[in-house]
C-alpha cells in the first residue's frame, strides 16, 4: 500500500478506528514530529482529545538513524537487544543529549501546562510509520505506566518486527501495511515531507485554542 501523504494514512486510519472509538472521547497521542499533523487529524474524526508522547530513539555509533532503543521524558529506557553491544560510555552520552532533545520539545510545545493525563481513558498513541519499533515501544510503555483504560497502538506502515514489539505493548493495534520488504517508512509515503516543530506547536495550539472556544 502507497500512501498519498500523512493525511491519506491519518483518515485511513481513523477509518478503522471510527467504529469502536468514535464518541468515546479518546485521547490521541502523536510521537512528534511526523505523527502529530495525523493524530490530529483522528482525533478529530473520532472526536477525541490530542497531545503527544515525547519519546526519543538512541541511534547507534556513527549511524544516529538507526535505533538501538528509546528513551521517554523522563528517562526511562527501553532497550533493543543489540544495545548491549554499544559501549557504555556512548550509551549514557546519547541518553543525555536525546532526554536533552526531549526536555527542549516539551518546553516549546506545550509551554504552561502539563500532558493530559491518560488515566482512566482510552488511550490511542500514533506515529506515521516503525521500523525497529522502539521508539512506538518506549511510548506505550510510557502510557501503559499512567494506567490507561485501554491503549491503542496506530500506525500507518510497520515492518513485521515492529508490529509484533506493538502486540505485545498494546491493547489493540491498528496497522493499514506490514510489508513483506521493509526499508524505510519514507518508501511508503508519495509525499513524506518533512515536519518542523514550528508546525508541531501550530497544531497543538489551535485544538488548545478549540477546545477554549467549545468550553
Amino acid at each position: 500500500m502507497l500512501f498519498e501523504n500523512r493525511e491519506h494514512a491519518a483518515r485511513l486510519l481513523a477509518q478503522r478506528l471510527t467504529p469502536n472509538y468514535k464518541g468515546k472521547n479518546p485521547l490521541v497521542l502523536g510521537i512528534p514530529r511526523g505523527a502529530v499533523p495525523m493524530a490530529k487529524i483522528i482525533a478529530g474524526e473520532l472526536g477525541g482529545e490530542l497531545d503527544i508522547v515525547l519519546v526519543h530513539k538512541l541511534g547507534y555509533p556513527g549511524q544516529p538513524e538507526l535505533a538501538v532503543g528509546a528513551i521517554d521524558e523522563k528517562g526511562n529506557v527501553f532497550a533493543a537487544d543489540y544495545m548491549l553491544e554499544i559501549e557504555p560510555e556512548y550509551l549514557e552520552l546519547e541518553k543525555k543529549r536525546q532526554l536533552e532533545v526531549l526536555l527542549q520539545r516539551r518546553a516549546r510545545y506545550t509551554p504552561g501546562r502539563l500532558p493530559v493525563d491518560p488515566r482512566g481513558r482510552i488511550v490511542i498513541v500514533v506515529d506515521d510509520g516503525i521500523a525497529t519499533g522502539s521508539t512506538m515501544t518506549a511510548a506505550l510503555r510510557a502510557i501503559r505506566k499512567q494506567e490507561p483504560k485501554r491503549l491503542v497502538a496506530a500506525v500507518a506502515v510497520a515492518s513485521a518486527m515492529a508490529a509484533r514489539a506493538m502486540s505485545r505493548e498494546a491493547d489493540a493495534i491498528v496497522c493499514l501495511n506490514v510489508p513483506a520488504d521493509f526499508y524505510a517508512v519514507g518508501q511508503f509515503f508519495k509525499d513524506f515531507s518533512q515536519v518542523t516543530d514550528d508546525d508541531v506547536v501550530a497544531i497543538l495550539r489551535r485544538h488548545e485554542a478549540r477546545i477554549v472556544a467549545v468550553g
